[in-house]
């Protein structure tokens, strides 16, 4: 194997072209720089340069290998940069996994942003999952990071659940619907008509904040078709197949045949958690972590999509 600082030897003098200049460069006498590259040539089986009292040039062997020589050193100096970033925290893979409708928000393309200018060295890697699927993938390895609307079980005590605060819930109904002309909606009403939700094997976080909405207003969900796609569900409705209960950020799905009506109920909101792993966080999920806090801590109070700031690990 060639020896790389015989390598960089090498590069000095065909630099410089010169033994004595290459050899200050080097901060090394010159008789052992010159037997450094002596023993280079015969490694290699050919000369690098031809020498005379006045003189040194590169041989047509030497001219041919120069690019390969520096672009070996070229690599390892690169190597040697990205093992301190990598130890450092400031580059490597970050996978993040997250419900459909947790994409539409500013938070999360914000946090996004934020992330890859700070670290541009970083592959992050998105995937979309719903809330249930994210602790399994959690607990093996797929994802770091999770956005979720749902609360781990209990039996997933391996997994931290951090709030990031609540978003309301609007309704998106037909816009040829009678209700689409209200300034607001009110469940009572909403209940006569088909709700389209995520379908039930889904596990989706969304579907368990709406379910535990109507029992706590004492109403009976009628049941419409499903969609496993944020868009399929607002794509149900703009066809008159009923209506939705959908997080605030989903009205920049601005579909022809879809209006938005805010609900009036204080309660009718889905939560937005961070989930990872309790223990080993890497550097670089604190990092992320770090981001998604400075982007809430900026946030306006009353105008913000999330309304409540990071809570603490929930139970």
């Amino acid at each position: 194997m060639l020896d790389l600082r015989r390598l960089r030897y090498f590069l000095t003098v065909a630099e410089e072209l010169h033994f004595g200049r290459a050899a200050l460069r080097l901060h090394l006498a010159q008789p052992p720089l010159t037997r450094q590259i002596s023993t280079l040539e015969t490694e290699l089986g050919f000369r690098l340069f031809d020498r005379t009292s006045r003189t040194v040039t590169l041989t047509a062997q030497g001219r041919h290998f120069l690019p390969y020589a520096r672009a070996v050193l070229e690599q390892v100096d690169l190597a040697q940069v990205m093992a301190g970033k990598l130890a450092a925290g400031c580059a490597g893979q970050l996978a993040l996994g997250y419900a459909s409708s947790i994409a539409l928000s500013d938070l999360f393309s914000q946090a996004i942003q934020a992330f890859a200018q700070r670290f541009p060295d970083v592959q992050l890697t998105l995937v979309e999952g719903a809330s249930v699927s994210q602790w399994s993938q959690l607990i093996d390895g797929r994802i770091d990071i999770g956005l979720s609307r749902m609360q781990p079980p209990g039996e997933h005590s391996e997994i931290q659940a951090l709030s990031l605060g609540d978003e309301p819930l609007v309704a998106a109904i037909s816009s040829d619907s009678p209700l689409a002309m209200r300034d607001q909606v009110t469940l009572a009403e909403l209940s006569e008509h088909p709700l389209i939700l995520f379908p039930a094997d889904y596990g989706s976080g969304l579907n368990e904040a709406i379910e535990q909405l109507y029992r706590r207003n004492g109403l009976a969900l009628r049941p419409g078709p499903s969609g496993r796609q944020i868009t399929s569900i607002i794509a149900l409705v703009a066809a008159g197949q009923g209506i939705a209960l959908v997080p605030r950020c989903t009205q920049t799905l601005a579909k022809k045949g879809v209006t938005y009506r805010p609900l009036a109920a204080a309660d009718a909101t889905a939560q937005l958690l961070v989930l990872t792993r309790r223990q080993g966080h890497s550097p670089l999920v604190e990092a992320f972590m770090g981001v998604l806090d400075e982007l809430l801590q900026a946030q306006p109070k009353t105008t913000g999509i999330l309304l409540s700031p990071p809570g603490q690990a929930s139970q």
